[in-house]
């Protein structure tokens, strides 16, 4: 994000409940009233209509937002700025982006309860223990790593509309006995809810100020999918043309992807690796290399099926590594025997990055031999074995051999 002018003092950020002005504490509505310009949504400047002070200007946020922030604030570098926002600034919130760009020294948050803490004192749910999802400006699909057997969470609804669309949605992938309650406006005088099962959701569209309880059970039979890898092959759509389970879980397992992290996944195939990468934490991206059109055709429907749109979808290694950030982590799955690749995928890991590279053909084992020798690291070997029926009997059936490579920048 390019650079901004620092205001001439700390940006005071005031969050608004749905109780409006007459839950804004003091310190909070002196901030407001002695600023000479507010932003924030039309909704939540008229929230503060009586904290208004003689000259002061009103701005609502445009739209696009972000593209709009440097003019804004440039052009208000010496004045008092207040920024408005819903609940806590903090939480899924403009604070988020203003800290970022100008560092939290340069803030002044007052923050009010979350809508995610509202919630939870309503339904008398932890806040510790709840996990919290969002699908404002998001494909809704992104909640599906959330959806386990047992778990509670929330949603962050996009709209009036997100809850019979997440009904659905739950639905479609085994949870339709899921109990969805939507809460509206709370902690303001129009606070309401509506409580159904997912697969008999009927509420129409409510309020568009609302957040959702989904407290999710499984449709016999359906499969256990969590964020932690290894996910049963057939998810993968049964095609072969991705790592094996027990393969895949080693290998993330060696990634270790943590929140905020980018993943190169280069020779990407059907994008398993990249898929659980993303997975693991929602803030986890990649950016998968796939040469084979019909496999970076399939990849993105099999990535959005699994809750996954963190994935940039780009085309051959190396030649395509100029259009893309510096990892964190490397995943080499196809390609290993070519000149020079492990060696350009090294060059291009950030200091202190992982990179794993496997290998099943003779000529890639024998690559990854002559890099370690040149660059340390460590190998391994697996062989897995799964048990097959034969006829009356069963046996034992060996897999690919697989010879891995792991290693730290």
């Amino acid at each position: 994000m390019q650079a901004f002018p620092e205001p001439a003092e700390p940006i005071a950020v005031v969050g608004i409940g749905a109780d409006g002005w007459d839950g804004v504490g003091a310190a909070a509505r002196r901030a407001v009233q002695s600023s000479d310009v507010v932003f924030g949504s039309a909704r939540q400047l008229a929230l503060t209509a009586p904290g208004q002070s003689r000259g002061q200007r009103r701005q609502p946020w445009p739209s696009p937002l972000l593209p709009a922030l440097p003019g804004l604030f440039a052009a208000e570098s010496e004045s008092r700025i207040c920024v408005v926002a819903s609940g806590d600034p903090m939480f899924f919130g403009i604070g988020v982006t203003l800290a970022r760009i100008f560092g939290p020294q340069r803030l002044r948050v007052f923050p009010q309860a979350s809508s995610a803490s509202l919630a939870c004192a309503r339904l008398g749910w932890a806040v510790a223990e709840t996990a919290v999802l969002s699908a404002v400006g998001r494909p809704l699909h992104t909640v599906l790593p959330g959806i386990v057997a047992g778990a509670r969470l929330l949603v962050l609804s996009n709209d009036q509309h997100t809850a019979a669309e997440l009904a659905k949605l739950l639905v479609s992938n085994g949870f339709g006995q899921s109990r969805l309650t939507v809460l509206e406006q709370l902690g303001g005088p129009r606070e309401d809810r509506h409580s159904g099962i997912a697969e008999n959701w009927g509420h129409p569209a409510g309020d568009v100020l609302n957040i959702i309880a989904v407290e999710c059970i499984a449709n016999a039979g359906t499969p256990r999918l969590t964020r932690f890898p290894g996910l049963p092959d057939e998810v993968f759509g049964g095609t072969g043309q991705f790592t094996k389970a027990e393969v895949r879980a080693l290998t993330l397992a060696a990634l270790a992807p943590a929140r905020g992290e980018l993943l190169w996944d280069v020779g990407a195939g059907s994008g398993s690796i990249a898929i659980e990468w993303c997975r693991a934490d929602p803030g986890c991206r990649a950016v998968a290399f796939e040469s084979r059109e019909a496999r970076a055709q399939a990849l993105p429907k099999m990535a959005a099926s699994l809750g996954v749109s963190a994935i940039t979808l780009l085309g051959s290694a190396p030649a395509a590594f100029d259009d893309a950030p510096a990892p964190d982590a490397v995943f080499v799955g196809g390609g290993v025997s070519q000149p020079g690749l492990l060696n350009d995928c090294w060059n291009r890991l950030r200091p202190g990055g992982r990179m794993v590279a496997n290998a099943v053909t003779l000529a890639g084992e024998s690559a990854l031999v002559q890099w370690t020798r040149e660059s340390g690291g460590f190998l391994r070997k697996f062989q897995i074995y799964r048990a097959e029926d034969v006829g009356t009997m069963t046996m034992w059936r060996p897999m690919t051999p697989v010879t891995q490579w792991v290693g730290a920048k």
